[in-house]
């Protein structure tokens, strides 16, 4: 904001004048809650520069901003730490400067195209809890790229092909007896997921008969029928074998049917999905250019690899001995298809930390390869969600399936909200849509509120309580500023005031003032990081410290005219933001409850 740019400028001046020293990029920080002021600068890196003690240097800093800044009353100093104080007028034209933004809630053009990849699903089963973080992830970072004035393109790399595709292509044809989703009465997607887990129960069976004949374990895994049936099967779909390619393509349209079913509850689309079955190819095509290069090299059965003992890795798989890709064959193809489709300059792929050492090695190879598109990659490693049941095994048909869940959390939210009488008044239709609205906010900020980095425990009892950190709680406060607005106008009550230097803001409507001017301080943070957690922080503060505000302090009964009309643009304001950032989470929140 235009104030805080003012006081860093000062900062500067003071210093350049003070000390010699040449600081042009000041940072401020939030001043903690246990000490005075609004703003704290952090003058320990100046003290060799300087050749004095940080208090000293942060005392004399503080006096000659109080001097020369209009808006800084008083200051003070904790060690390293000026903290300013602003005049008690200047957070009038704080709001008021908010108010007048016309692009309060977005960031201008940065100039850039950032294409961030993420779901990456498979076609042998359907989407799980650790899916949702990743769809939600994926988009809470495109939104809030988009906000931060980046050109943004949302992929999917759907892996369609592949050994594990072929394990529930045989188990269908070995147990399914021309099963398909309408006899069922199963979506698309599930049905495939259970031929997944009939192929491991029978390969399981297979290993154990094959111990009790004498083999050891690792040659009864490599020995197993059902296991070679499906390596021949991945061999025959490359081979552009016509029976096998049909029985293919008709369950990979069963699944993506289930697909979009899933993702339209998901709230997350994308401006281009990839199929892995039309990258691979290029791949391999990049590998035969590889080889000629000296890039990759060949073992004496056939196979293909990169050494990257000079990196501190290792020797790694690019072609197998059959002739058949692996994952990194076709995630090279794909990003040389992506970049000529779009040319960005950033690609971000959003998969599980589990990755990590393949996109280390993927990056690497695109280098070695000195491709224009080997620069700007970065992987956004997060960690997995556990349950209090412990670690999902897809395989094993243990996973929290994300329709399911989905549809649970739609129905707890139901539930609660009926307990709480929060609907009178309200339409089935109107019932219906709060519910979904607030079991996918719930689902939704749960998943995002912790940084993404860190491994998480979902907790659904606990992200659907209309108090705390949750997404109902930011939602119900949305809800409850939407009445006052609505009060209002019944009422025909103003919200238009003339900025006016004798106006005086009560603490509590300082700090609000104070959150809704950090808001586009926080989408490039937000950005910077990756992080939609910085976020998700930013809107359950600025929806308790609304709270404290409406709890404290009168709105519509307001006797002073002036007062009453400053409170509600401050009330219409911090709605927009709340919906804003909430949007930026894919969250939607409800004009009413």
């Amino acid at each position: 904001m235009r104030i805080q740019n003012s006081i860093s400028a000062s900062i500067s001046l003071g210093l350049r004048q003070l000390f010699s020293i040449e600081a042009n990029d000041i940072s401020l920080q939030e001043t903690k809650k246990e000490f005075e002021g609004t703003f704290t600068c952090v003058v320990f890196p100046y003290t060799k520069q300087a050749g004095m003690a940080p208090p000293m240097i942060a005392q004399k800093l503080g006096e000659f901003v109080q001097v020369n800044n209009e808006y800084v009353d008083q200051f003070q100093v904790v060690q390293g730490f000026l903290n300013l104080s602003l005049k008690e007028e200047t957070w009038v034209s704080i709001l008021a400067e908010c108010l007048a933004d016309s692009n309060a809630f977005q960031l201008a053009p940065k100039n850039e195209k950032v294409l961030i990849e993420y779901s990456s699903p498979n076609t042998n089963k359907p989407l799980h809890l650790g899916h949702l973080r990743n769809n939600f992830l994926g988009y809470s970072v495109a939104q809030i790229m988009k906000a931060a004035g980046y050109e943004v393109i949302k992929s999917n790399l759907v892996n369609d092909r592949g050994i594990h595709i072929c394990k529930s292509m045989l188990a269908y044809q070995l147990f399914g007896q021309g099963e398909t989703p309408e006899t069922s009465g199963m979506k698309g997607d599930h049905l495939v997921g259970k031929y997944y887990v009939a192929f491991d129960k029978a390969y399981k069976e297979e290993i154990e008969a094959l111990k009790i004949a004498g083999r050891t374990e690792d040659q009864a895994k490599a020995e197993a029928p059902i296991l070679l049936q499906a390596q021949a099967m991945l061999l025959a779909w490359e081979q552009q074998d016509p029976e096998v390619l049909s029985l293919w393509e008709r369950m990979n349209s069963w699944v993506f049917a289930g697909f979009e079913k899933s993702y339209g509850q998901m709230g997350v689309d994308f401006d281009k999905i990839y199929r892995e079955s039309n990258t691979y190819l290029l791949g391999k095509k990049l590998v035969d250019e590889g080889l000629t290069q000296g890039v990759f090299f060949q073992k004496p059965d056939g196979s293909v690899w990169i050494n990257l003992e000079a990196e501190g890795l290792d020797e790694k798989l690019v072609l197998r001995k059959d002739g058949t890709s692996v994952y990194i064959t076709q995630d090279m193809g794909t990003a040389q298809l992506k970049y000529a489709d779009f040319g960005a300059d950033k690609s971000i792929y959003v998969v599980g930390n589990e990755q990590d050492y393949h996109f280390e090695v993927l990056f690497h190879i695109l280098k070695k390869l000195n491709k224009p598109y080997s620069t700007g990659n970065f992987h956004l490693s997060y960690g997995m969600v556990d349950l209090p049941s412990g670690k999902m095994k897809s395989r094993e048909g243990t996973v929290v399936d994300a329709d399911d869940l989905m549809a649970e959390m739609v129905q707890t939210a139901k539930e609660r909200t009926m307990e709480l009488g929060k609907i009178d008044g309200f339409s089935v239709a109107e019932s219906n849509e709060l519910f979904n609205q607030l079991g996918m906010g719930a689902l939704k900020y749960f998943l995002l509120k912790v940084d993404p980095k860190k491994r998480m425990l979902f907790n659904p009892a606990e992200s659907i309580d209309f108090q705390g950190n949750t997404g109902p709680f930011i939602q119900y406060t949305h809800a409850r500023i939407k009445s006052i607005v609505r009060k209002a106008t019944e009422l025909n009550i103003s919200n238009e005031w003339t900025e006016d230097q004798s106006i005086t803001l009560a603490t509590a409507e300082q700090e609000l003032v104070y959150l809704i001017a950090q808001y586009k301080l926080k989408i490039e943070e937000a950005a910077s990081q990756l992080a939609p957690s910085v976020i998700a922080q930013y809107v359950y503060d600025l929806a308790k410290q609304f709270n404290k505000f409406y709890n404290e302090l009168s709105i519509i009964n307001e006797e002073d005219k002036t007062k009453q009309k400053i409170r509600l643009s401050l009330v219409e304001m911090t709605g927009k933001t709340i919906r804003q950032a909430a949007l930026l989470l894919g969250v939607i929140v409800p004009e009413r409850m």
